[in-house]
């Protein structure tokens, strides 16, 4: 074996050990820029190995990153839901997420409402009834004034949005504190960054004592997925150099 080839050969353990996985886009890069698939491994696989977030917190995380409707990488879902199995989730772990994943584009529909009622000098959020208010506030806290604002908008959505998050989760995998890591790392993410969302559901895990250390490392969980982009070039280079040979 040249130098050569056994710098590869020892890029490619070490990209398998620190992401688990080796794709054809990845064999394509070993071969013509090997310098970047290593330093790329070190860059992705630090924020999983390196805070105070669990092994299955991590891979839930991804779960709900790749599983999300602003990526939709399936790929990495299978990868990231079998290392979540492994680490310890259950099923009704990976469905509540499932289920933050399906609520994530409420966030937009809040605040554009809210936009709509100031737009259109709707009447304001005291003219609906109590009983919904303390619905509002016990389930949506952190949203409650936006809420309450669509609700003025059109009460029997906000009804049946209400059911969708009380009864649509499973009752029996994730505890608060970790469903609100989870929508962080959806709402922090590139592919759907929603700094609102993101601040008021920082204030409610910091409320609810989840750590600052741990609220960064689900931030820093979603950055490298923009190496699928690269993933793709990578892709279609070696399919041009396959064609030209």
């Amino acid at each position: 074996m040249s130098e050569s080839d056994s710098a590869r050969a020892r890029i490619k353990a070490q990209f398998i050990e620190a992401r688990g996985y080796w794709r054809p886009w990845t064999e394509a890069i070993l071969h013509a820029h090997p310098a970047f698939l290593e330093q790329y491994a070190r860059y992705a696989g630090y924020p999983a190995r390196h805070g105070p977030l669990s092994a299955r917190m991590v891979e839930l995380i991804y779960v709900a990153l790749d599983a999300s409707s602003a990526h939709l990488y399936t790929a990495g879902l299978k990868t990231h839901l079998a290392g979540a199995l492994a680490a310890g989730a259950s099923e009704a772990d990976v469905f509540d997420v499932l289920h933050l994943v399906a609520a994530q584009g409420l966030e937009c529909v809040y605040q554009s409402a809210a936009i709509l009622a100031q737009e259109a000098a709707q009447v304001t959020p005291s003219s609906i009834d109590a009983a919904l208010g303390e619905r509002i506030e016990r389930l949506c806290p952190q949203a409650a004034c936006m809420l309450q604002t669509l609700a003025t908008l059109d009460r029997a959505y906000v009804d049946v949005l209400l059911d969708f998050l009380e009864h649509g989760a499973t009752g029996g995998g994730l505890n608060d504190a970790e469903r609100s890591i989870i929508q962080i790392a959806l709402h922090a993410c590139f592919t759907a960054f929603n700094p609102d969302a993101v601040r008021r559901l920082v204030r409610v895990a910091l409320e609810a004592g989840v750590t600052a250390p741990r609220i960064l490392q689900a931030m820093q969980l979603g950055a490298h997925l923009s190496v699928h982009g690269t993933a793709l070039g990578a892709t279609v280079i070696g399919e041009l150099r396959a064609t030209a040979l």
